[in-house]
Formats: C-alpha cells, structure tokens, sequence
C-alpha cells in the first residue's frame, strides 16, 4: 500500500523529552527559527536475536547501520520481544542477546554515536503497541506479507506473530523516528507503521506522531545477500553462512557454494553465478573484473575461485574478530553499553507515552509504587 500520510507532523526531531522538565535554555538564549539549526534525523532500526549472525545480517542491516551512525541521531535495538515468537528457551534468548550485542559492537558500532540497547529494556514500547492496536484495521494484518511466509515456514499461527507489524510500528514511533533502514521485505511494515501513525493522529490530534520515512536498499545493493545454495541468506532455509564462524568451518561451507557443472576447462556463466556475487561483497572492482574475465576464459575450476573469496571473506573480517576476541572477555562492558543505551531510550519513549496518554484522555503518569 503506497500511501502517502498527509497528515501533521512534528519537527524533524525532538530533544530528549522529560514530562514537567522545562527547557532552561528557553528565553534571551534561545534561537529563533531562522538561526536554530535543524536538529539531527532520528535513525531507528533493530535486529532479532533468533540465532548467531551470518553475513546476510552483516550486509543487510549491521553495515549500513554503523554507515549511518555518522549521518543523525541513530538508535539501534535489539529485538527480543520479536524474537519471542520463535525463540522459546530462556537460556538461548539469553545467550543470544549477548552474542548479538558482542557481534555488532565488533563489526564497528560505536556507543559513542549510537544509542544501542535491548528492546524490552525499553517496556514502553508494549503500551504503545496496544494504543496502537486500538487503530489497526485487522485488514492490515491479514494482508501482511511475513506472516503469510513464516506460517508457510512451519512457524507457529500466533497471535504476536500475527501482529509482529503493530510492535514494529510501537518500536519505530515511541522514539520520535523519522529515517527507517529497510530491506524490501520490510517494506510493507513500514508503510503499515506510516498508516498507523496516520490514523492515529487523525483520531487523537495531528502531531502526537512523526511520520517516519523509509530508506530503501537500492536495486542490485547487498541488502539481499544470497545463501550457500543460491537462496536468500536465512537461518529457516540452513544456508547461511555465520560471521564469526571458526576457520574451518566457513571454508568447509564456502566449499559447498552451489555452483553448475561446467567442466574445469569451459568458459563459466557469470549470469546469476553465486560465487561471483559472494565475490563482490568483499574483492574490490578490479579483482571481480579480474574474476569475470577468467570465467569467460575457462581453465580454472570452480574450487580455485571458492578459495580466493574464502581468503577475501576472512581477510575483511579479521578486524572484527580482534575486537569481538577482547569483547568476549569483559562481557560487563557490553551489558554496561546496553544499560546506558536503554537509559537514553527510555527517557525518550516516556516523553512520547505522555503525549500519546494525554492525546487519549488516559491517566497522564502510571502510579508509583514507591
């Protein structure tokens, strides 16, 4: 649904809000429209702890992510409520939000630029998922697409399945977001996020929410990063290939890259060739040129050049694992980063939780118990 929200927004951002706090800026200091300057875009985007990274997370959400942590206000999270409706054991969600954590800050997330935290440190963000079901036309999920795949994946018909696009609508406008990263398969969440946000403002008053707005992969970019067998890269499909998986083990899989059975002395096709497309994640131009030319050529066999993207790949990540080595052995640091962020984000959400509970007419402050 391509619709384009006609409807009143904030500024492009806001400051951290606290409900009753005034600005003590405000006054002979403050700026006046013409001379302020515009406040940094507010960048959202999260990642699910289902299992231990692979390179189609790397390429598809974690790198343009740390790109974008120098273009505005960014906010990263991890999305353990999501994961809820697959992952079941507390021990794997545990261990998996801890590895997800050391794994992004190793591949060059910087807590000093990026707000990074665990999203249900953030609870607000389930509140808000309610007062935004209150108006979701249940069409909107029937029509989304995810659900209709991951129940065709053998995946449980539930409810939080079901309306997986209402919380993701919650974890994008309880911070104020208004650029959101997405791949084309989450397009269509995001337009259910702007219709959301739409109708709300419309029933409740115009403002309460920004209208984010979408930052698209590009046709013929990394965002889809193809499996070992040709498929998009998924831990459903068991073709992924991990991270900061051991030695022998990612070159046994890059080994077992689906390729045709061209004979080692014929020129190879490089149309649709997943070998070559693993190539230009990690060789420069020249090098894939280079690669081109001897598929064309013939002579060399397809394990030759499973070697040489085998020695790209673990040439790119050998900074990464360095970092992730010395992550590993202070695991406090890492919760001590997730804590912060969380404290950030949540002053952020509450500040958004008042203004959607004055909007409605519900009690300004839940009570204390204190």
């Amino acid at each position: 649904m391509e619709t384009e929200a006609a409807h009143g927004v904030w500024p492009t951002n806001r400051k951290d809000e606290t409900p009753g706090v005034a600005d003590t800026n405000a006054g002979e200091n403050a700026k006046t429209p013409e001379t302020a300057e515009k406040p940094p875009s507010r960048i959202l985007s999260g990642i699910q702890p289902t299992g231990r990274l692979h390179i189609g997370n790397y390429f598809g959400m974690m790198e343009p992510a740390i790109r974008l942590q120098d273009e505005g206000d960014a906010f990263y999270f991890i999305a353990d409520y999501h994961a809820l409706t697959t992952v079941h054991d507390p021990a794997t969600m545990r261990e998996n939000v801890a590895g997800v954590a050391t794994d992004f800050l190793s591949a060059g997330l910087d807590p000093s630029k990026a707000t990074f935290f665990r999203q249900s440190d953030v609870p607000e963000v389930a509140e808000l998922s309610w007062f935004l079901s209150t108006v979701c036309p249940i069409g909107f999920l029937e029509r989304a697409h995810s659900f209709k795949d991951k129940t065709a994946r053998g995946i449980d018909a539930t409810h939080g399945l079901f309306a997986y696009p209402v919380l993701m609508a919650a974890d994008i406008l309880v911070y104020d977001s208004n650029i959101v990263p997405v791949g084309k398969d989450q397009k269509q969440h995001l337009e259910i996020t702007r219709d959301l946000a739409g109708k709300f403002n419309d029933r409740f008053g115009d403002g309460v929410f920004t209208i984010p707005e979408p930052r698209i992969a590009e046709t013929g970019s990394t965002a889809s990063v193809p499996g070992l067998d040709g498929q998009k890269m998924s831990k459903s499909y068991n073709n992924t290939l991990e991270l900061f998986e051991e030695e022998k083990k990612t070159r046994k899989k890059i080994m077992k890259i689906v390729t045709d059975a061209t004979a080692m002395e014929d020129p190879k096709p490089t149309e649709e060739s997943t070998l070559l497309d693993y190539y230009r994640l990690f060789a420069s131009d020249d090098e894939v040129a280079e690669m081109i030319a001897s598929f064309k050529a013939g002579g060399t066999g397809y394990g030759h050049y499973k070697q040489q993207v085998f020695e790209k790949l673990w040439e790119r990540f050998a900074p990464m694992r360095e970092r992730r080595e010395k992550l590993l052995a202070d695991p406090d640091y890492v919760e001590d980063i997730l804590r912060t962020g969380a404290k950030r984000a949540r002053r952020l959400a509450q500040a958004t939780l008042a203004r959607v509970r004055e909007a409605t007419g519900i009690a300004g402050h839940p009570i204390s118990l204190r």
